[in-house]
């Protein structure tokens, strides 16, 4: 650590991290996590020794190889570094930091660009699934200019399109894992749903709430923050996670009719913060439950006729749009368009 660590830092999405070689990281993994913990300043709310900026949506890491896998061009594993607990954990994948990971792939030369696009098929060790990104790259270089804008994110930049394939399921095992559309927890119904996200989908009325309060308002509100954690404890054993307390999943997503024209409103606990936006992934799953006839949400949502399915998710700070393809009455893929821009390429200490 004295002589620093090579890393890019970059904005994924609505997020940014650190992104990382394996080769330039510590080989064994408890030395790995402490390297981690003390470049983003964990564990201290503020992150005032470290690369961290005080929120779980920047304090992120991806590391990213060569893949032996067919089909794959990359391996990337997604880890997320808690701001006031010394924890470090691969429990869960992120779709924001995945938009990063094909830019970083050809900057550091995994992936040879092509003229004006390059596909990166990208392998999510997280949850052992596929993801594509067509990446920007004019006269062989990645480009992070553009008039692409996603909500969260100030100003323009290059697209990068993400496409999911076959992620229902990637870490409870089932689409829905208790076998169950709804079920009924505390007398609260729920969407126990994973379509690339473990996620409780909830009716923000049923827990006293509009579902269009502030992320900070529903953080100050000590009774909902503790019955909200009550139901993810309670769930994780459900959705086939185990004990949850010290993991990043599942994520609670608290739904309501949507007021800007879109399908459906969301808040969103990551799972101790209300989320500013909305995860990629967790978008997906949310999306998914808004397709399924009888889960929570589809009762809320508006849907468009026909197919595919653009499914606008309304969040904090504004939208995120998910084009479902339906096959069979199920979500067989998903897209959602990110950007990314790299912030820095250097040593971390």
């Amino acid at each position: 650590m004295s002589d620093g660590t090579r890393v890019m830092w970059m904005r994924g999405g609505t997020s940014k991290g650190a992104y990382f070689l394996p080769d330039d990281l510590p080989s064994d993994l408890a030395e790995r996590d402490r390297m981690l913990l003390r470049a983003m300043g964990s564990p201290d709310p503020r992150q005032i020794d470290g690369m961290g900026g005080a929120d779980p949506l920047t304090s992120k890491v991806a590391i990213v190889k060569p893949s032996a896998r067919d089909g794959a061009d990359v391996d990337y594993l997604f880890l997320q570094v808690f701001v006031d607990q010394p924890i470090v954990t691969d429990a869960q994948n992120c779709g924001n930091i995945l938009a990063g990971v094909g830019p970083f792939a050809i900057e550091r030369g995994l992936v040879a660009a092509q003229s004006d696009e390059t596909p990166v098929t990208i392998y999510m060790e997280n949850t052992g699934q596929m993801a594509v990104a067509r990446v920007q790259t004019p006269n062989g270089k990645v480009s992070y200019v553009g008039e692409a804008s996603i909500d969260g994110v100030p100003g323009t930049a290059a697209p990068v399109p993400l496409e999911f394939r076959d992620t229902a399921g990637s870490s409870c095992g089932a689409l829905f894992p208790t076998g169950n559309v709804v079920d009924v927890i505390d007398g609260i119904e729920v969407t126990l749903i994973d379509n690339g996200m473990p996620c409780v989908v909830l009716r923000a009325a049923d827990m006293g709430v509009t579902g269009r309060e502030a992320p900070a308002e529903l953080e100050a509100n000590d009774a909902l923050r503790a019955r909200l954690e009550h139901l993810r404890l309670t769930m994780g054993p459900l959705m086939n996670l185990g004990d949850v307390t010290e993991k990043s999943v599942p994520k609670i997503t608290m739904v309501s009719a949507a007021k800007n024209g879109g399908a459906i409103s969301t808040r969103t606990f990551i799972p101790h913060r209300c989320h500013k936006t909305i995860g990629v992934l967790g978008a997906v799953s949310v999306a998914t439950a808004c397709l399924t006839p009888g889960a929570v949400g589809n009762d809320l949502a508006v849907l468009p006729d026909g197919t595919p399915k653009r499914v606008s998710i309304e969040h904090p700070t504004g939208e995120m749009t998910v084009i479902g393809h339906i096959k069979e009455d199920t979500v067989a893929k998903a897209e959602v368009l990110r950007t990314a821009r790299k912030l820095m390429d250097g040593v971390v200490f």
